[in-house]
This record gives structure tokens, C-alpha cells and sequence, in this order.
């Protein structure tokens, strides 16, 4: 059971960050805002996510959490810099890494 922590970490951080999303209209502003906030944390977990699948090499989950969670961390620092192209460029990062895990899903069939 104790080899199943990462996991547990990771799916905490995630959880984590859908409830902070849900948050934002049941707490007034903050500096960033809970959905801001949010992003960053499952930023986070992903990027822990990617970094546990790739060693234990378990290549095409590590990269499936690793490039979003680097997509999702530009989101984040962007909105904290008023950075709109950065923006664009997080959101193409994570919609990419979707259909490139949608297309290696399919070729596994």
C-alpha cells in the first residue's frame, strides 16, 4: 500500500483543485482568485503525476500528465502576469497534449 502514496498525493492535489474551482463563487476575491489558484495546484499535480509515472517508467502516462501539468503552470503564471499571449500559449500546450493522448489512446486499441 505504501508504493500507492504518490498516487494518492497526486489524486489529492487534483481533487484539490476541482474543489478550489467550485470555490470561486462562494468566497469573495483574492489576489489571484480561487480558479487562478486552482490552475496552479493541478498544475502541480500533474507535473508530480508525470515525474512519478516517468520513473517508474511508465513513458506514455508520464508524458500524459507531465505536458499538461507544464501547460496548466503557463496558464498560471500568465494569469498572475496579465500575460495574454502567455495564455494562448498554455491553453495550446494543454489542448495539444489532449489530442496527442487521444490519438495514443486510439493506436493502443
Amino acid at each position: 500500500m505504501s508504493h500507492d502514496r504518490p498516487r494518492y498525493a497526486v489524486g489529492t492535489l487534483v481533487g484539490l483543485a476541482g474543489l478550489l474551482l467550485f470555490a470561486e463563487p462562494l468566497v469573495g476575491p483574492v489576489a489571484l482568485g480561487p480558479v487562478a489558484v486552482s490552475v496552479g495546484v493541478l498544475a502541480v499535480g500533474l507535473s508530480l503525476g508525470g515525474v512519478l509515472f516517468l520513473s517508474r517508467g511508465r513513458w506514455f502516462v508520464g508524458v500524459a500528465h507531465a505536458v499538461p501539468g507544464v501547460g496548466f503552470a503557463v496558464v498560471f503564471g500568465a494569469t498572475a502576469l496579465g500575460s495574454e499571449a502567455g495564455l494562448l500559449f498554455g491553453i495550446a500546450v494543454v489542448l495539444g497534449a489532449c489530442l496527442a493522448l487521444a490519438d495514443g489512446l486510439r493506436r493502443q486499441r
